[in-house]
């Protein structure tokens, strides 16, 4: 399956006013399993920063929502948030211009190349790694723009499942994925050999997670797949499947995983 159509579909009614586009980032983050266990690991990273004039980079920004949720942190922060698409990255730039954000800025860019040495405090990175062949490049980039001592914090799904791929040879769910996931060792040591002097890596989506994406967010997406009928459907159906989705979404950021089908990446310079 190809997330593109979904998100261009979604895009039509949610870009239509920023109220709407605030609204949309708000279901991603209830939504979104990934967004819990980013938020609460730059929770603890923010702790009395928020009164600190810091840079931070959003490498792969997509829709914006992790800028969107860091920016609404402090107005102190400077963003710089990069994406390859050209009509993303203006259609952000008008949203955050429109409710009144001069500290982000959106670029267009490649993440293998883009760099800005001894920069940012933090680079945020959701959901792309999985998405690009040259990752060490990628890594390299990240761990030169980093100022000593700055953290890398990546989400990306695991070699466990992580693009619903179970067996050899099987396809992955989401299609765009160059790879169905990382072995947890490799990415440690790919980070320690591209400039991060400290890594530390878990699993999400245990148990709970699995369950939780399946409801929330794999059935709902192969539905409107299916048929444009089920974007009438989806508040009935989220009504039902929400509040269990909820439950599993905290019991999975609570627990520890022996394993699981994502994979939380913390690295420091």
């Amino acid at each position: 399956m190809q997330y593109d159509p979904v998100k261009r579909r979604l895009g039509v009614v949610f870009n239509s006013t920023p109220f709407l586009r605030k609204v949309f980032y708000r279901l991603l983050d209830l939504l979104l399993l990934r967004a819990w266990h980013i938020q609460r690991e730059l929770r603890r990273w923010a702790g009395d920063k928020e009164d600190r004039a810091l840079a931070i980079y959003d490498a792969g920004a997509g829709f914006g929502q992790y800028t969107y949720w860091l920016s609404s942190l402090s107005s102190k922060w400077n963003i710089t948030a990069i994406d390859v698409k050209d009509e993303q990255v203006a259609d952000c730039n008008a949203f955050f211009q429109r409710i009144g954000r001069p500290q982000v800025r959106f670029e267009v860019g490649d993440v293998t190349k883009y760099q800005r040495p001894d920069t940012f405090e933090l680079v945020v990175c959701v959901d792309v790694m999985e998405h690009i062949l040259e990752d060490e490049a990628a890594l390299r980039c990240y761990s030169t723009s980093l100022k000593p001592g700055g953290m890398l914090i990546i989400s990306t799904p695991s070699d466990q499942g992580g693009s619903d791929v179970h067996e050899e040879g099987e396809g992955s769910f989401i299609e765009e994925h160059v790879r169905d996931g990382y072995n947890i060792d490799d990415i440690r040591a790919k980070c320690l050999r591209n400039g991060f002097s400290k890594v530390e890596a878990r699993y999400s989506y245990g148990a709970p997670g699995k369950i939780s994406w399946k409801l929330s967010m794999k059935w709902p997406l192969l539905m409107l797949q299916t048929s444009k009928l089920f974007f009438v459907l989806l508040p009935v159906y989220y009504l039902i499947a929400y509040p269990i989705a909820f439950i599993l979404n905290m019991a999975d950021v609570r627990m520890t995983h022996p394993t699981g089908t994502g994979l939380i990446v913390k690295a420091w310079k």
